[in-house]
């Protein structure tokens, strides 16, 4: 290479020589120079940026698990994992093995194992083969999972901390084993994602490796709720798409699917007690039953994931009024729902009532945002109705989303509104509300300092429809931003990243959604010191594409980190982590 670089000087300085005024002993020493002084670092830099086109840059100071574990410490060991890895469970059930755990493990086995093959081997060279079945030939042959409550009940502040031990057998003779330790299963959930994101496959001796062994992990998450909104009404989202989505979220250990599955735009779902709301959908074919329903929520909460209902009242309801026109104001005027007729809130019982037998989780979601209530004070019998009540039309809209909270808590629910009822009477709502902030700065300061409790969603940060939010912004948006007091901080209860469905439906939804989403996972999930007041581009950049290329490998659709635009495809060829 050096005798081919002196060559190509000696013949520029032929050819300037022959055609340019320069004197010739000083352009014969510039090239020499060039050679002799610059060349060594030349060659290296030439190298080294022609080695970066095919080998990823790997930062050994990162850990990469994501999101980051509250307290970890690791070696400098590289152990292996048995392909028949075996389960072990101690959880005190007297009527056998959870049914979570158990299917919890071979879904993950499956995920961790999925180069090695039916016989754990695959094609392993002969020399590799006879070291892997020599005696005690894998470090970790055994999985331990303990689980000290036997209650899986999954609501609001279940108990999610767990402990994570990997290490060598210190005798041969000895079964190696890592072990999870957990309160719940929910916790050991978790603990069994960390696992699988310590386990990677070596290509070339075709074995389940843990590095930077042994690992000790305490880990819990920083905030109770951890969200994902996804919107069935804009456009409509098959089963199984849904079930890709959850199954996703519980990557990223999130643990709330916001299911907004009912707008103005079609009504979905059916409803028993109401059979001709569903007429309201775009199709007979693009609607759920109640089976599907129970399916999800069955699905969901086996990764450890409630599901939230929503139900927006009185705005965002148009199409309420397909399969019962009654319910609007007029034919010509359709939303607000009708205030003043009691049918309109006998509906909203029904479902609820119906819902409350599909939705185990507390929490359900009343809406009341982007209320226009111009239908009210012009449509006659609703105008006349307002003046008999000696109300505004802004004193109806209080008085609706009231009495919807009302039948909500008569039915043992806790009623989640948007933030607009508190902006307009927050010193009405019920005391169990939980505000939910999505248009304003600064509004969970204000909930919580008036006791309420609180969500974050700020739609500069946690919008995830909005395809020019970079994954920087979602990282460091902080739900505690203003918030002081340890009693105030504890009233947010975490946050939720809204996917929005007028752009988005089954063919770019996980892009949409994936990797920014992660961003917040991280942030709701790790502590606060761990996330804040880095430099993100060096601290969460590298591990951000190492996930986001972790989710590819398992079958979701996650786009580059770096896109300008979320969704867009790669800008070129390229390595998964370096995008």
């Amino acid at each position: 290479m050096k005798h081919q670089i002196l060559l190509l000087l000696l013949s520029l300085y032929h050819t300037l020589s022959q055609n340019m005024f320069i004197y010739t002993p000083k352009l014969f020493f510039l090239i020499f120079h060039i050679f002799f002084v610059s060349q060594s670092s030349f060659a290296i830099e030439f190298e080294n940026s022609t080695t970066q086109n095919h080998h990823h840059h790997d930062y050994p100071s990162l850990t990469y698990i994501w999101p980051l574990p509250s307290h970890f410490k690791f070696g400098d060991e590289i152990i292996s994992v048995n392909p028949s890895l075996t389960l072990s469970i101690d959880s005190g059930k007297s009527d056998g093995d959870s049914e979570i755990l158990t299917n919890a493990f071979f879904r993950y086995r499956e995920i961790i194992f999925k180069h090695c093959g039916s016989s754990g081997f695959g094609f392993v060279r002969r020399s590799l083969r006879e070291k892997l079945v020599s005696v005690s030939s894998y470090d970790i042959e055994l999985l331990k999972i303990i689980v000290h409550s036997d209650n899986e009940e999954l609501q609001l502040g279940v108990d999610e901390s767990y402990t994570l031990k990997v290490s060598k057998p210190k005798r041969k003779s000895i079964l190696g084993e890592a072990i999870i330790e957990a309160n719940t299963v929910y916790g050991a959930l978790r603990g069994l994602e960390t696992f699988s994101q310590l386990c990677s496959f070596d290509f070339t001796t075709k074995t389940v490796q843990i590095h930077k062994a042994p690992w000790s992990i305490q880990d819990k998450p920083r905030f109770s709720y951890r969200g994902l909104l996804i919107d069935t009404s804009r456009h409509y989202l098959p089963i199984d798409v849904i079930k890709q989505i959850i199954e996703s979220m519980s990557y990223a250990k999130f643990n709330v699917l916001h299911w907004h599955i009912i707008d103005e735009e079609s009504f979905p779902l059916e409803i028993p007690k109401y059979p001709n709301l569903w007429n309201g959908s775009y199709t007979k074919w693009e609607r759920y039953t109640v089976e599907d329903a129970y399916e999800i929520v069955k699905f969901a909460k086996m990764r450890g994931i409630n599901v939230m209902a929503e139900v927006d009242v009185p705005g965002h309801a148009e199409s309420w009024g397909v399969g019962y026109p009654e319910i609007w104001p007029s034919p010509s005027c359709r939303e607000p729902l009708d205030v003043s007729k009691t049918f309109t809130f006998d509906v909203i019982s029904g479902i609820l009532s119906d819902m409350r037998k599909i939705f185990p989780f507390k929490l359900f979601h009343l809406g009341g945002d982007e209320v226009n209530t111009t239908c009210w004070r012009e449509t006659p019998h609703v105008k006349e109705w307002l003046q008999n009540h000696n109300m505004t039309a802004e004193d109806a809209y209080e008085y609706f989303v009231l009495k919807a909270q009302d039948i909500a808590i008569s039915q043992n629910w806790t009623p989640v509104n948007w933030e607009e009822t508190f902006n307009t009477f927050p010193t009405k709502l019920h005391p169990q509300t939980i505000v939910h902030n999505w248009l304003h700065d600064g509004v969970c300061v204000e909930a919580v300092a008036k006791g309420l409790r609180c969500i974050f969603s700020n739609q500069a940060f946690w919008y995830i429809d909005h395809l020019d939010l970079p994954w920087e912004k979602v990282y460091t948006a902080e739900p505690l931003e203003g918030i002081d007091t340890d009693s105030e901080k504890e009233l947010v209860i975490g946050g939720e990243v809204c996917m929005w469905g007028e752009t988005a439906d089954a063919s770019d939804v996980q892009q949409t959604i994936w990797p920014r989403a992660a961003a917040a996972a991280e942030r709701l999930w790790s502590p606060r010191h761990s996330t804040s007041g880095k430099n993100i581009t060096l601290t969460a950049l590298p591990r951000l594409q190492r996930f986001r290329c972790l989710l590819n490998r398992r079958g979701v659709a996650a786009a580059p980190v770096t896109n300008f635009y979320a969704r867009q495809a790669p800008v070129g060829p390229g390595s998964c982590y370096d995008q």
